[in-house]
């Protein structure tokens, strides 16, 4: 993954950080909070002037990442991701409750549950759980733990994808907490 810091904000994206820092300052739940930004996402997904052209820039050897805004105190950021033809994230899990929404295109995602390792059971293992397509406008959030998944571009085109973490992505690099290598059933 690349990462990108953009030069300037629309106006539409500093009406979605205003509305995401009002649930984030709530102090709710995890899942409630992911719940809650995802109802404020949703709205600007697909709307033209959400990003500007140099935050829809993909990177033809992997996905890019544009950081669109970190709160000062580290509490949520906002990323664009922009995934040409076939890329794809290694199998993952995150550092703290996540929204994504499809913003432009289609994207396929392989949730997964984690089988720990035991005498009687053997080696830990992956187990997949679903399998789900997230056209353009949908949303899905969830919240550690339980939040194992692989995420592909599975469309023609160039697909973006919004994310609001609940974690200052720009100094952690990444939202990845864990990448998994372990066997897959």
């Amino acid at each position: 993954m690349t990462t990108t810091t953009p030069a300037r904000t629309t106006t539409r994206m500093a009406a979605l950080v205003s509305e995401i820092r009002t649930v984030v300052e709530r102090g709710l739940a995890p899942d409630l909070t992911a719940y809650l930004v995802g109802e404020r996402l949703a709205p600007h997904l697909g709307a033209s002037d959400l990003l500007t052209p140099e935050q829809q820039e993909g990177d033809p050897e992997r996905y890019r990442q544009h950081v669109l805004h970190a709160e000062s105190d580290g509490s949520f950021s906002v990323v664009a991701l922009v995934w040409l033809p076939g890329q794809e994230t290694c199998i993952h899990d995150h550092v703290s409750w996540c929204v994504a929404g499809v913003h432009q295109g289609e994207e396929s995602e392989r949730r997964f549950r984690l089988v720990p390792g035991g005498p009687d059971s053997g080696p830990a293992r992956l187990v997949a759980t679903e399998d789900v397509v997230n056209a353009q406008g949908e949303v899905c959030g969830f919240a550690p733990p339980g939040d194992i998944h692989k995420v592909r571009n599975s469309c023609r085109g160039t697909a973006i994808s919004v994310h609001v973490y609940g974690a200052d992505v720009s100094r952690l690099g990444t939202s990845i907490r864990r990448v998994y290598t372990l066997p897959v059933d």
